[in-house]
């Protein structure tokens, strides 16, 4: 198993965000009666439904204006300071995704390493509602399409915040923890069931990074989704955390591995599910988490899904050319290229908010947008090609084998509220990163329909507007 990435939010992090924070200011709504009104209608609007074969959720913010945290969460001002940190917390999630990428495959291991600080690989962006145990505790997951992990904090953790929407283990008639012996327990990092205890000992494993250490014990429990609940589900429960404590919402692994939700969902969903990405400022509930092969767009383009053996749970498509407006970036070939045995390519991640690229090819892009742009570019934090005042954004396309993805201007700038600065919302890797990944990210997939169909192999992108107003 690779090490853990380094740190999270290094210092130079820290003084980018304050940099940032200083000059860009997001749009962000404060919360009021009028406001709370809107969305607790919207909400109301747009419940989780099921079909023949499909089920719908609502997908939000974590800390948007409608986010159920958003009452007990950040003011508008810590709002603001979340999402200009999420830039620099997207370098440690780069280093995490290129641990991934290039590990040493060991087989059946399908959690994740913990990082370091208050933080589970990153503050979680995009969360649904899900329902675990008998009767069903309501809970709060993030997605992440480059894990198999399920986890989610215990009621009675040590250490871990508080919640409201914390597991309790002992009010569910259906938990079961997860034997030594049992295939699962194998397929967790460092489970403590060596050398040789009793097969019927129950399962748990701990991870620890730097000064934190956190436990979990392995079970399993009924897990639901809108009406459509699985039996059995088998996840990580929380049950202590030293150093500092962890966010409290769940995670749900939506990769490619035996323990992600894709494959303990197979009988219901068929290894195919899609989403469409509101942005982060949106009033509605109106992003979606699609599960099924049923109800999926018809005629969506597509990719075919690659696959590295080092990491076989991470989503990896062909990105051939990026086109800027109507010119080409000069990329060099091999910047782009799928390589196994490096762990080189480009996936599509749901945990990462601005898309990163391999240093040459983001030179490469940066140099034909300035060009295309023709203004006075500044440099503010981790945003290095921005602009005083509204600008014409060209539109940026990436080209996959088979599949165009051209992006609109909201999904290439981030503006201040004010609208008097304005920045491409791309980056490189950290220059302490030796990442060898490009990363499709959140931003670049909001209000965009993305099919993932492991069970044909194969990503589709179609443009589908589901930010409302």
């Amino acid at each position: 198993m690779a090490p853990p990435p380094p740190p999270l939010l290094m210092v130079a992090a820290a003084i980018a965000t304050t940099l940032l924070l200083s000059t860009l200011s997001l749009l962000v709504q404060a919360t009021s009666p009028q406001h709370s009104q809107l969305c607790n209608n919207n909400n109301n609007n747009n419940p989780s439904s099921t079909s023949s074969g499909s089920t719908t959720i609502p997908v939000f913010h974590a800390y948007g204006p409608c986010s159920p945290l958003r009452g007990k969460g950040p003011s508008t001002t810590s709002f603001a300071d979340f999402l200009l940190g999420i830039s620099a917390s997207d370098k440690s999630r780069l280093q995490y995704l290129t641990s991934l990428a290039t590990a040493t495959p060991r087989p059946k291991r399908s959690f994740v390493p913990i990082a370091s600080g208050s933080k589970l690989l990153q503050t979680p962006t995009y969360l649904v509602r899900a329902s675990l145990g008998t009767p069903p505790q309501s809970l709060l997951v993030a997605l992440d399409t480059s894990s198999d992990a399920a986890w989610f904090p215990s009621s009675a953790c040590v250490g871990c915040p508080q919640s409201d929407s914390a597991y309790a283990p002992a009010s569910s008639s259906t938990y079961l923890p997860v034997p030594c012996g049992s295939p699962q327990c194998s397929q967790v990092p460092n489970p403590s069931c060596s050398p040789s205890p009793p097969a019927a000992a129950a399962c748990s494993f701990n991870l620890t990074y730097g000064s934190s250490i956190v436990v979990a014990s392995l079970a399993q429990d009924s897990l639901s989704l809108a009406s459509d609940t699985i039996a059995g589900y088998t996840f990580g429960s929380l049950v202590q955390a030293t150093g500092t404590s962890v966010p409290p919402q769940g995670l749900l692994g939506l990769g490619r591995g035996p323990l992600s939700f894709l494959s303990q969902s197979k009988p219901l969903y068929s290894s195919t599910f899609s989403y469409c990405l509101p942005s982060f400022r949106s009033l509605n509930f109106s992003g979606t988490l699609r599960l099924g092969p049923s109800g999926q767009p018809a005629r969506i383009k597509t990719t075919p899904l690659l696959t590295n053996p080092r990491r076989s749970s991470l989503y990896y498509v062909a990105l051939n050319r990026i086109r800027v407006g109507r010119r080409y970036a000069n990329v060099p070939p091999g910047a782009l290229a799928f390589d196994p045995a490096t762990g080189a390519g480009t996936i599509f991640d749901s945990g990462t908010m601005f898309t990163r690229l391999v240093a040459p090819a983001y030179a490469a892009v940066r140099e034909e947008f300035r060009r295309s742009v023709n203004g006075t570019v500044t440099t503010l934090g981790g945003f290095d090609t921005c602009y005083d005042g509204p600008v014409a954004a060209p539109a940026i396309t990436f080209e996959f084998d088979g599949m165009r993805v051209t992006l609109p201007a909201e999904n290439v700038m981030i503006h201040s509220s004010s609208g008097s600065l304005s920045c491409l919302a791309m980056a490189s890797a950290p220059d302490n990163v030796n990442s060898v990944l490009n990363v499709i990210a959140s931003m670049q997939q909001q209000n965009h329909r993305v099919l993932f169909d492991v069970a044909n192999g194969k990503v589709g992108v179609a443009r589908e507007t589901c930010t409302g107003a």
